[in-house]
This record gives C-alpha cells, sequence and structure tokens, in this order.
C-alpha cells in the first residue's frame, strides 16, 4: 500500500456575531392572580427610555427572557408575542408593586 503525502490546508472561518437587546418594565400597580393563559398586554410595559410601550418586537433570530423581581424564569413558563406577555402552565399570585421585565434578544450572524 503507497502512501501520499497530502498538503495540510487550514481554514480560518470568521463569524461575526452580534446581538441587541431591548427591555421592557412594568410594575404591577395591582395584585396579579396568575394561572395558565393570564396575559399582561404590551402596553402595560415601558421601554428602556420610560416611553410607553406599544408592542413587543417579534424576534425571528434570538430569544425572550422574563425577570420577575429579578430573577429570571423558566422559558416554558411563559410565551411572548408582538402584544402580549402569556404565563403558561405556572399558577400564583403577584403582589402589587411587584417588578416585571421583558428582554428580547435578537443574534445575527455573518460569516
Amino acid at each position: 500500500m503507497e502512501v501520499k503525502n497530502m498538503a495540510l490546508s487550514l481554514i480560518n472561518i470568521h463569524v461575526n456575531v452580534t446581538g441587541t437587546s431591548t427591555r421592557f418594565f412594568d410594575v404591577l400597580a395591582a395584585t396579579l392572580t396568575v394561572t395558565n393563559g393570564t396575559t399582561v398586554p404590551a402596553t402595560d410595559f415601558l421601554d428602556d427610555s420610560g416611553t410607553a410601550a406599544t408592542a413587543f418586537p417579534v424576534v425571528a433570530n434570538g430569544y425572550y427572557n422574563l425577570y420577575i423581581n429579578g430573577v429570571l424564569q423558566e422559558g416554558g413558563s411563559y410565551t411572548v408575542s408582538a402584544t402580549e406577555l402569556t404565563f403558561n402552565g405556572v399558577t400564583g399570585t403577584l403582589s402589587a408593586g411587584t417588578p416585571l421585565v421583558v428582554e428580547a434578544v435578537e443574534v445575527a450572524t455573518e460569516i
């Protein structure tokens, strides 16, 4: 069996990943009883500049985070659409004055 020497070629792939994060804030004005399907409208939130939100951004390549009283929530316990935050499969009571933060993270890659 004949062994041939082959030149080793290194390929340098440069991938640039960028991301944007937009946050929305709501401090509950009243106690919120949470059951499966409970919603909070996007219009209840303020954006980073303190302006009333009209909608949440639709994230095509990324994810949403939900923080309740500063604590990150499990991804399956909520969904976010352009118009609302929806609680899924969780129950409980959130007291008036509890802060909610929705973070929309969009990621883009360039080769």
